[in-house]
């Protein structure tokens, strides 16, 4: 019973963990998608676009525009977003975005392919630069009904045409030439970054969930490997005593009420007394599972109801 309490310890574990995961949204997506896709040569991402076969792969190299535009700080820039967002409870809301961008191209080597600005949204990773105010600073600008006090703050996001990046999308053939972009199921992802750097900026609003993910899955292992090595031991005591009679002390010995056998006064030997049919004691474990999954959805509906939707995710604001 002892290793089947720690393996349900750990698999619950494993769960909350996988739950606070999925409270960052679509960041936790693209920080998976930045770890697990597989990466290929500018010249096979062509060959597939060409040969119109649909695989989402990671491709890295030098930025490379004809017509970058200068940035504030005079960097030749391909890709400049600036968001206002106020700040609603925990989260901050975006109410004016403005892009500016030009067409460009990862390079690698005399490789090079097209990169689709247009479908660049969520799936851009970089360090951003904010500017923080009220929206009295802004108060031609800020929504009608706006308190005055309500903190304001301006995000930019920008890339530059003299940096290396990592795109993750699909190859596909387009009217300029073999080009990544996004499909129905994956974003377009760039980045400027490594992707464990990239990794800690998707992070950036919840590092106290990160390290509480990080330490229920780190129990998660220590539960789950303890149940298996407990069972393998309570498994191998048996046949261990019998060579070393002194690992008997370490086996549980069941008594019996007398010497010899006795013969049940009625009922199934098999289960606890209630006569032939089910064994055991099935309605027990349907009300156990029953109870594991009401206590399951009462947990999870609390952590939701607690826990604030990322910055602009619309799925959880109340309908009009």
């Amino acid at each position: 019973m002892a290793p089947l309490l720690l393996a349900a310890s750990g698999v619950l574990a494993l769960v909350l963990a996988g739950l606070i995961l999925r409270s960052f949204g679509p960041r936790y997506r693209i920080a998976r998608l930045l770890a697990t896709t597989p990466k290929v040569s500018i010249a096979e991402a062509k060959r597939l676009a060409t040969e119109g076969r649909r695989a989402y792969v990671r491709v890295d190299g030098r930025i490379d525009s004809e017509e970058d535009f200068e940035g504030p700080d005079h960097q030749p820039l391909v890709f400049r977003r600036v968001r206002l967002e106020a700040r609603r409870g925990s989260a901050w809301r975006p109410f004016e975005d403005h892009r500016q961008t030009v067409p460009f191209t990862l390079t690698e080597g005399l490789d090079s392919i097209a990169v689709d600005v247009d479908q660049l949204d969520r799936g851009l990773v970089v360090v951003p630069r904010e500017s923080v105010g009220t929206a009295a600073d802004l108060a031609d600008r800020v929504p009608d009904g706006t308190p005055s006090a309500t903190a304001v703050r301006a995000r930019i996001e920008q890339v530059s045409s003299v940096e290396h990046a990592i795109v993750l999308g699909y190859p596909a053939s387009g009217s300029d030439g073999p080009t990544m972009t996004s499909g129905t199921s994956r974003p377009l992802v760039l980045t400027v970054l490594e992707p464990d750097e990239a990794m800690r900026v998707l992070a950036a609003d919840g590092r106290g969930r990160t390290r509480a993910a990080a330490a229920l899955i780190g129990a998660a292992a220590v539960l789950l490997l303890g149940a298996v090595v407990w069972a393998a031991i309570t498994a191998a005591l048996p046949a261990v005593a019998a060579v070393f009679p002194a690992a008997h002390a370490f086996v549980a010995t069941a008594l019996a009420a007398t010497p010899g056998p006795t013969v049940a006064a009625g009922g199934d030997p098999r289960s606890n007394g209630q006569g032939p049919g089910l064994v055991g004691t099935p309605g027990l474990a349907i009300l156990g599972v029953a109870a594991i999954a009401i206590v399951a959805v009462v947990a999870t509906t609390i952590y939701v109801r607690l826990t604030t939707p990322p910055p602009g995710d619309e799925r959880r604001k109340p309908r009009s």
